[in-house]
């Protein structure tokens, strides 16, 4: 019972650290602000939005710790930006996250956050932007070095945009045929006195209502504002409906919530499935179905939003894996009626939704635009869709693979009782590889469509047929006999190794082939100490069957 506790108020704590951001409070009454329409990375969308997205873009996460120990909310400080209320330039905001190159350019390595006028001042930063773009030209590979110092320059050319107000395009283009909207200093200087005047006189109202401390007449400018804008060109400008709607979805956290409603239910299956309470299993599963239900609402308001399905970059596809082991677990539950179902599911759905709130530089949950070659694809959709499932399934059974070789290392006399779990691991594990089967024959589809080819070694292509046979290799194995229900449990483990690497490493280490739209960098830590967690947590698997094996002959 105490090593039971202890492990209880590890979760806890684990859990309320993860739901930390549900907590955080939003600057002041800015809802007016909030759903201004700006026109950003090829899509219109509400000033809250373009304020989160563009923060943590920066500096690597949705609030600002000033050293004057003022926390910015990124709205708030979008419109500290946009007033030109204070010398952004010499805030330490922008984010240096990569040590050695922090110290290549001879910065304070104990830091990580430094200000613009810092990094300008740097003599070798220009000349090292400038090889990297060389190298980009010759078609050579970067280092992660190369990448993080071409994501140095990006920021800092975003911030001079953002603190001149070139970013805040929003005003809308003010005839039919035009497409991109401007700045509001722009369109003042570019216009007559009569077309300006309407719009600059709410403008002035919220400068001096914002330094008076005057929310509820901001509020009101803010509103008068917004519709003296939609007024130059309604046809262009976002209906209020959708600036509502998207504006709810950022505030409502609803996978924030579905990852919290995974740890509770995890907390009360555990309890419940120990013989603490009987009752406490019945509460655990209504949070699992409240955690489903939260990330099965958030997953269709974003749909909705971006109006295509998640099949964008990695938060959607973490995300989509997250809510598919989820669904699995429940609906394998229901089936079966067994809570290890669950138990095996929530750890995954959790984790995966905690990778994506913690690591928001690496996993961005921008709503950007599909890039030409992903628009209106009905077989890419389908393939991306059903190849995530697949990883969902063999999330699943990694769950299942884990709760079999922990009972080997705690009880491995009682393991032949386990006969129906392996069964359906085994069952999962099935499951899997006809997901994965089918997406990647979709995706040979797919790549006939768009690129005239069925198949062409990409590394993409290469690492999902790799998983398929590793995964197919393991199952024949055990239909053949050559390993039993132990080496079945360590296969699920150990396979998913491959989609590991099919899923995060093709994008985030190697960075090669076709599918560009869905690379990115940084949490190679995170992935390589789950590998080695996974790693050491098999060999002490085996080494305590093979013990008892040697034990009992």
């Amino acid at each position: 019972m105490k090593r039971f506790f202890s492990q209880f108020i590890i979760l806890c704590v684990i859990i309320f650290w993860s739901g930390e951001s549900l907590l955080a409070k939003e600057a002041g009454n800015l809802k007016e602000w909030d759903l201004l329409a700006i026109q950003d990375q090829g899509r219109r969308k509400p000033m809250y939005t373009f304020a989160r997205e563009m923060v943590i873009r920066l500096h690597g996460r949705a609030t600002y710790q000033a050293p004057d120990k003022k926390k910015w909310a990124a709205n708030e400080m979008a419109l500290s930006v946009f007033l030109q209320d204070r010398d952004w330039e010499k805030e330490p905001f922008l984010l240096v996250g990569y040590r050695p190159l922090v110290q290549d350019l001879g910065l304070a390595a104990e830091r990580k956050y430094f200000s613009f006028d810092e990094l300008t001042q740097v003599p070798s930063l220009s000349q090292q932007v400038l090889a990297v773009h060389e190298k980009k030209q010759r078609n050579e590979t970067l280092s992660r070095k190369d990448q993080e110092l071409e994501n140095v320059a990006i920021r800092l050319d975003l911030f001079s945009q953002w603190v001149r107000g070139v970013s805040f395009r929003i005003v809308p283009s003010l005839t039919p045929k035009e497409i991109a909207w401007m700045p509001l200093f722009e369109f003042f200087k570019e216009n007559d006195s009569e077309k300006v005047k309407p719009v600059e006189g709410p403008f002035l109202t919220m400068i001096a209502s914002y330094k008076h401390g005057d929310f509820t007449q901001f509020n009101q400018a803010a509103e008068t504002l917004r519709g003296q804008l939609r007024a130059l060109n309604p046809e262009r400008y976002p209906k209020e409906k959708m600036l509502q709607f998207e504006y709810a979805y950022y505030r409502l956290h609803a996978f924030d919530w579905a990852m919290v409603s995974y740890g509770v239910a995890f907390l009360f299956l555990l309890m419940g499935y120990y013989g603490l309470k009987k009752w406490l299993k019945w509460i655990g599963v209504a949070a699992a179905f409240a955690g489903i239900l939260w990330q099965g609402v958030g997953v269709t308001m974003r749909c909705m939003i971006a109006g295509r399905p998640p099949v964008t970059n990695m938060y959607e596809s973490v995300v989509w894996v997250a809510l598919g082991t989820g669904l699995f677990g429940f609906l394998f539950y229901l089936r079966y009626r067994n809570a290890l179902y669950l138990l095996a599911a929530l750890p995954v759905s959790f984790l995966c939704l905690l990778a994506v709130s913690r690591m928001p530089v690496a996993m961005p949950d921008r709503l950007d635009p599909l890039v030409p070659v992903l628009r209106d694809n009905f077989w890419l959709t389908v393939h991306v869709l059903t190849i995530t499932l697949s990883y969902a399934a063999f999330a699943l059974a990694m769950g299942f693979g884990h709760i079999v070789l922990f009972r080997y290392i705690r009880h491995p006399q009682e393991t032949a009782k386990d006969s129906v779990l392996h069964h359906w691991l085994y069952r999962v594990m099935q499951l899997g590889v006809l997901l994965l089967a089918a997406g990647t024959i979709l995706g040979g589809v797919w790549a006939n469509y768009s690129w005239g080819r069925f198949w062409g070694w990409d590394p993409k292509e290469t690492w999902a047929l790799i998983a398929l046979l590793i995964y197919i290799f393991v199952i024949h194995g055990r239909i053949a006999g050559w390993w039993g229900v132990f080496g079945l449990a360590v296969g699920s483990v150990v396979c998913f190794s491959g989609v590991v690497m099919t899923w995060y490493g093709v994008n985030f280490v190697l960075g090669k082939g076709l599918h560009s739209y869905g690379f990115g960098v940084g949490g190679t830590g995170y992935a390589v100490a789950f590998i080695i967690l996974e790693a050491l947590f098999v060999a002490v698997a085996c080494w305590r069957y093979q013990k008892t094996k040697l034990i009992k002959t």
